[in-house]
């Protein structure tokens, strides 16, 4: 095994060897051209990186992969970090809260909210409905 090891690393520097061409010399790590192919193929790898992101995003492949079990149907943002959605799962609409450490149901629908298309009641904004049910939840 080792004799074997020790041709296949001889063999390519023989066959340099009996070709009678020098060996390429190697690049300076402080030269012109090697920083530039350096800095070339970092800038692609960006690119390559960049480039899958934004197919991720576009395809919506993240939510995909749920099954489409769980939708959101609409969100509104209430500070930097915290946001107000409302999900639909099945045939149930539970509106919840997020914030970066915890989610937290505030409410189950007892008639689901007509989507974006269906119906006239479509044209109200997702605010005057959160307002609404905040002002009806704030009486009980």
């Amino acid at each position: 095994m080792r004799r074997l090891l020790f041709i296949a690393i001889l063999l390519p520097q023989l066959a340099l060897a009996q070709s009678g061409e020098p060996p390429a010399a190697p690049l300076e790590p402080i030269s012109s051209p090697y920083l530039l192919k350096l800095t070339g193929g970092l800038m692609l790898v960006v690119l390559v990186i960049f480039l899958l992101a934004w197919l991720v995003k576009r395809f919506n492949l993240a939510q995909q992969a749920h099954g489409g079990l769980i939708r959101i149907v609409a969100g509104v943002s209430i500070g930097t970090r915290d946001r107000i959605v409302l999900l639909q799962v099945g045939n149930e609409q539970i509106l919840v809260g997020l914030t970066p450490g915890r989610i937290e149901k505030l409410h189950t629908l007892a008639e689901p909210l007509p989507l974006a298309g269906e119906g006239a009641q479509a044209t109200n904004s997702f605010a005057d409905k959160i307002n609404r049910l905040m002002g009806d939840r704030g009486s009980s």
